[in-house]
């Protein structure tokens, strides 16, 4: 029998944050991840770049910008900075050197990882969670532990504890679109020089007239690429996959062929159109489709597209953001914008990561208690990271007094994450 203080269920940025943020508070942590490898959505979805952390206005009116998303965000962002793994303005990323800077850090903090393991069921006794099931090389196995997180994006241990929950939108529960993100390289255009932005203009010009016409059948309303750490390389975050269940595995097994027809789509249109992308090559893609939005919790308090756009702050707040309202359509074309105060930035109540129904259990990420508009906001990875750290440090506290998450002194929790250099509130 397999015994922990504390089981992390998901790798990503959010999960690792929880299991360090436990780790170094003396709890016995297992970090338990579907792949080979950790980082989540960064590396195996290549979703880059970081989202921005700076509120870039007066907002404590000492005249200087300053970041809501330290901690341990701030300690993978310096790590991979120091390695070459990070661009000068700390969002472009080498998700290979981030691999191996999560490593490192699970490593320093005594963490223990099982890769390649899949968690298919849970067992409780009332309201409490004794064990889940996880599958792999070794077949199935049993972990016993005192207190769970659950950071699988989707709410995986949560609604296999029975923890009610909602997906997408509430009129119809369609979830915003899934997105292949890939790279293409050999390309003759320099991405820092004034001629870029004609070209890729250029390029939505004409790619809006295909799309119209119906030689493009992708329904994303134009190209949307991102920088990438080598030249000659663009990062494209471009494919659209609607009306498609992201927990629903006969969907996702779909969306994973369709995703890739349009990036073929698009490799052409440009490589027979653009005279910079002649000669381009097709380099790499996600090894699994990214996914915006997926399961939610139904959790102590639902988080508002309200409590996003006017900035609120919580009493039980336990990480920031700033990252606007960035809802992709989930049934067709065109992209909602609805950006945050400049100077301004919005919190993550704790009551968010509390599901129902489970004593022992928080989520963390993209899948905690919120409606479909505000998800869209708060669901980026330096947002998620920080809300992952603060459910590690709820943990260890309730693991300190023998008590259930929802008792834990929030106080308490606000305090490790200052102490150790974030932000929540």
């Amino acid at each position: 029998m397999q015994k922990y203080e504390l089981t992390v269920a998901g790798g990503g940025l959010t999960g690792v944050a929880a299991a360090v943020a436990a780790a170094r508070e003396g709890m016995k942590v297992l970090l338990v991840e579907r792949y080979g490898f950790l980082g989540g959505a960064a590396t195996n979805s290549q979703v880059n770049p970081f989202a921005p952390t700076m509120v870039k206005k007066i907002a404590n009116g000492n005249g200087k910008s300053f970041s809501i998303n330290k901690g341990i965000f701030e300690l993978i962002q310096n790590r991979l900075e120091k390695m070459g793994g990070l661009t000068v303005r700390k969002t472009t990323f080498n998700e290979e050197i981030l691999k191996i800077v999560l490593d490192a850090l699970i490593m320093e903090y005594n963490v223990s990882v099982l890769f390649h393991s899949y968690i298919t069921s849970v067992e409780k006794t009332g309201n409490h969670i004794d064990s889940i099931t996880i599958a792999n090389k070794s077949g199935n196995e049993k972990i016993y532990s005192d207190y769970f997180i659950d950071c699988t994006g989707d709410a995986d241990v949560a609604a296999l504890a029975g923890c009610p929950n909602h997906l997408g939108r509430s009129e119809d529960g369609l979830c915003q679109p899934m997105t292949l993100c890939f790279r293409i390289g050999n390309i003759a255009l320099n991405k820092n020089t004034p001629e870029f932005s004609d070209v890729m203009k250029q390029v939505n010009d004409l790619y809006k007239k295909f799309r119209l016409s119906g030689k493009i059948k992708n329904p994303r309303e134009n190209v949307l690429v991102f920088d990438h750490m080598c030249n000659g390389v663009i990062h494209f975050n471009s494919t659209r996959i609607v009306r498609r269940n992201p927990i629903d595995s006969h969907d996702v097994s779909i969306a994973e062929i369709v995703a890739r027809q349009q990036m073929w789509e698009l490799y052409s249109f440009l490589k027979e159109n653009i005279p910079q992308f002649k000669n381009s090559v097709l380099l790499t893609s996600g090894a699994q489709i990214g996914v915006r939005e997926s399961r939610m919790i139904d959790g102590a308090y639902t988080i508002t597209v309200e409590d996003i756009l006017s900035c609120k702050k919580f009493d039980d707040a336990i990480a920031c953001g700033n990252y606007s309202v960035d809802i992709h359509s989930p049934d067709g074309t065109g992209t909602v914008m609805r950006h945050i105060p400049d100077g301004d930035y919005y919190t993550i109540p704790y009551r968010a990561l509390l599901p129902k129904g489970v004593n022992n259990l928080l989520v963390a990420g993209r899948c905690i208690s919120s409606t479909h508009e505000a998800q869209s906001a708060y669901r980026v990875m330096p947002i998620c990271c920080c809300m992952g750290e603060a459910a590690g440090a709820a943990a260890s506290i309730a693991a300190k007094g023998g008590t259930a998450m929802k008792n834990v002194d929030i106080k308490e929790v606000q305090h490790i994450i200052e102490h150790h250099g974030g932000r929540c509130k």
